[in-house]
């Protein structure tokens, strides 16, 4: 195992046991050129997760957001901007097909992030702690992937049925490789991303958010970080909300969790009402519109809430350059 392997992220297991599974895990219901393809493609996304440059979702399925991850990285490394996974891509990102999937215990603690589900804003509002609608959810969310990958990992498998001490298989999730903080960030509007501009002008990070449904809302002028709020509470105010049917006269305060409508972080501009924030929804980024915000998945927006402090510019952009299909990854 190569030592970029050894920071992966398994919550609470210990290092022996995932050593002794990476290199032969096999999901049952793969096998010959499939497993191998499944293989290099995950891991090709997971080796991008973790170098910063985001693959949107984990789904062993590469599409654009992968490619022009990929573009990012290469552009950033002084590679040949191919956007496909040659060899010296590969060798940068440190992609391990064989070392790409292991068996994980689930835990009390993820059953603990599961929590009531009430459709309405003033039972929410109630709650202490909006927790995640399903284990699946939880696993999803641990290991940065889709609930689609995890069904495929686990053929017959009803994950929402197990408990602590079952095991499944989940792409690895390694430590992200350590950044300097951003001089700048940069919001694509027609690329739906968001780069993180580190010194010397250089791109050291990409997410993929989703942006205003209605463009008129879209930001007119550049901002700045004003605030960096990990599991933040959110003001639901129902006339910002029109769509919502319930009758509420007031405000009412929601509390935080992985179900929060602005996720597990909240980054704020200086532009009323903007910001940066996770999303209790990672596999609708990109396919679906916000009230003006920018969505991106809940470990990204925690990720890039490290990587910004108060004063950090913020620059919007409407560029032409890429375009990717809505219902594509």
């Amino acid at each position: 195992m190569s030592s970029a392997r050894r920071g992966f992220n398994v919550p609470g297991k210990a290092y022996w046991l995932a050593m002794l599974t990476l290199a032969t895990l096999t999901a049952p219901a793969l096998a010959g050129e499939r497993e191998a393809a499944l293989r290099r493609a995950v891991a090709w996304q997971v080796a991008l997760d973790a170098a910063g440059f985001s693959p949107g979702l984990i789904d062993g399925a590469i599409g654009p957001k992968t490619e022009l991850a990929t573009r990012e990285f290469q552009r950033a490394r002084g590679l040949p901007v191919t956007g496909t996974l040659d060899k010296a891509t590969a060798d940068a990102l440190g992609v391990d097909p064989d070392g790409v999937f292991i068996r994980y215990t689930i835990e009390p603690q993820d059953m603990e992030e599961i929590g009531p589900n009430p459709t309405s804003w003033v039972a929410k509002s109630k709650l202490k702690r909006l927790g995640h609608q399903a284990l699946e959810n939880v696993i999803a969310e641990k290991f940065h992937c889709t609930i689609s990958l995890l069904n495929t990992l686990n053929p017959g498998k009803r994950i929402n049925e197990m408990g602590p001490g079952d095991r499944v298989i989940v792409p690895v999730v390694m430590d992200p490789a350590p950044q300097p903080k951003a001089t700048r960030l940069e919001v694509n509007f027609a690329e739906k991303t968001i780069r993180v501009i580190g010194p010397n002008n250089k791109v050291v990070g990409l997410f993929f958010c989703s942006i205003a449904a209605n463009r008129r809302k879209l930001p007119s002028r550049d901002a700045e970080v004003t605030v960096v709020a990990p599991d933040p509470w959110y003001t639901f105010d129902p006339q910002m909300w029109p769509e919502v049917k319930e009758r509420i006269n007031t405000k009412l305060q929601i509390p935080p969790g992985p179900r929060n409508p602005v996720g597990r972080c909240w980054i704020g501009l200086s532009l009323r009402g903007y910001g940066m924030h996770g999303t209790p929804n990672p596999e609708l980024i990109g396919k679906t519109g916000s009230h003006g915000c920018f969505r991106l998945a809940n470990w990204d927006a925690l990720r890039l809430s490290k990587l910004v402090q108060v004063g950090t510019p913020v620059k919007f952009s409407d560029g032409q350059n890429v375009r990717l299909a809505s219902n594509k990854r």
